[in-house]
């Protein structure tokens, strides 16, 4: 599927399903993704700086997830599954050099048209600024704050899909 608002002379942007196949890609933009999240609080101790190459193998066998491709290059993925009627997104990650392009709207999109579920929910830290206004911007919101113990709070939204 490409982006309905794509300019005729800009690239396709490709979103289709990830394997285990394109786990090593993965990876590579996640760590790139979230340096500067690792920057913002100051620890590059998160699970998605820490992931290994196993386990992406494993959580793209067994989860659901989507990658963005441009000219053949990995430049999103977004992984989620569905529980209770509930679409759980889990990590967006977007190239640094494609960040800000509508590359996480998209993936965003083509997940919620994807699932079932009535309800999308997701999570993000509370000085990610950038992407609490980006999933805000995309109809989430704010459900519960969940202290980290660090003086920083993980920020879980919500967004209503079907009726």
């Amino acid at each position: 599927m490409t982006h309905p608002e794509q300019q005729p002379d800009e690239p396709e942007t490709v979103i289709a399903p990830l394997s285990e196949r394109d786990a090593g890609e993965v990876l590579t933009v996640q760590r790139a993704a979230f340096v500067s999240e690792a920057q913002i609080y100051g620890s590059a101790d998160m699970p998605p700086l820490t992931q290994t190459l196993e386990e992406m193998v494993a959580e793209l066998r067994s989860g659901t997830g989507l990658g963005a491709r441009i000219d053949g290059r990995l430049v999103g993925a977004i992984r989620f599954r569905e529980h209770d009627d509930t679409l759980l997104i889990g990590r967006i990650a977007i190239a640094p050099d494609m960040q800000g392009e509508g590359i996480g709207r998209m993936l965003l999109d083509a997940a919620e048209n994807a699932s079932e579920a009535r309800v999308a929910e997701l999570f993000t830290g509370s000085l990610s600024e950038a992407n609490i206004r980006l999933y805000e911007s995309c109809g989430y919101e704010e459900s519960e704050r969940v202290p980290d113990g660090d003086g920083t709070e993980q920020v879980f939204l919500r967004k209503q899909l079907r009726r």
